[in-house]
């Protein structure tokens, strides 16, 4: 068996928190977006289908130019923000 370590490569990312509008803006016709009474909730068109997420949550724009939900703690634990 062998290690491996994820390559550096910059991704774009937007945290779910009552901004269906932004978040609508960033992922185009790839799903939507709504804010909702108590939340915000999105639904992504991924390449393993369709998926959901919610407040907290990340959406992330991957390098072929894909979107897919990630949950606040494994996002935050992988990625860190680059400072320019």
């Amino acid at each position: 068996m062998a290690f491996y370590v994820k390559k550096p490569i910059p991704i774009e990312a937007i945290q779910i928190h009552n901004n269906a509008e932004e978040i609508q803006n960033f992922i185009g016709d790839h799903g939507s977006a709504i804010n909702d009474t108590h939340c915000t909730l999105v639904t992504i068109n991924t390449l393993e289908g369709t998926m959901s997420a919610t407040d907290g949550a990340y959406i992330i724009k991957g390098v072929a130019g894909e979107f897919y939900p990630c949950a606040k703690d494994i996002f935050e634990s992988t990625y860190e923000e680059v400072k320019e």
